[in-house]
């Protein structure tokens, strides 16, 4: 009897994970920068779309890279709501603190979400999952 199509043998080759996505969205998070953010919310939705079907390696860099959005944004709420309040107040000196504690927060979360996603690139092109999927900084 011959073997059918949809039995799995034990020499038939394990399908490896396509990885070209994650990649992909790595680099339109990155692009980010210079369009403004559009691509950026492209590979969100592209990272949520792609992780119901994703094999375990992917989905370790795919919950990364959501998790680095919602993060940045976080932080970024945060930084924007300091500036909002210390820029009025900065006119009677008392707000500057707070102006320039929104500005930091800011341009560190510009720094953190370039490292973040380089971070990802090399645990790809080392073809590892990457370890801490969860995490709040590296």
């Amino acid at each position: 009897m011959e073997p059918r199509m949809t039995d799995i043998s034990s020499t038939a080759p394990i399908r490896s994970e396509d990885m070209t996505r994650v990649g992909v969205i790595y680099a339109l998070y990155l692009l980010g920068w210079i369009s403004g953010g559009v691509t950026t919310l492209v590979g969100l939705v592209m990272a949520y779309v792609s992780r119901s079907a994703a094999g375990p390696r992917a989905e370790s860099h795919l919950t990364f890279q959501i998790r680095t959005i919602w993060v940045s944004a976080g932080w970024a709420l945060l930084g924007a709501i300091l500036i909002a309040i210390g820029f009025p107040l900065s006119f009677v000196l008392i707000g500057l603190p707070i102006l320039h504690l929104g500005m930091a927060i800011l341009a560190l979360l510009g720094f953190l979400f370039v490292i973040r996603c380089c971070a990802g690139i090399i645990y790809l092109t080392r073809n590892e999952y990457y370890p801490r999927p969860r995490s709040w900084f590296f």
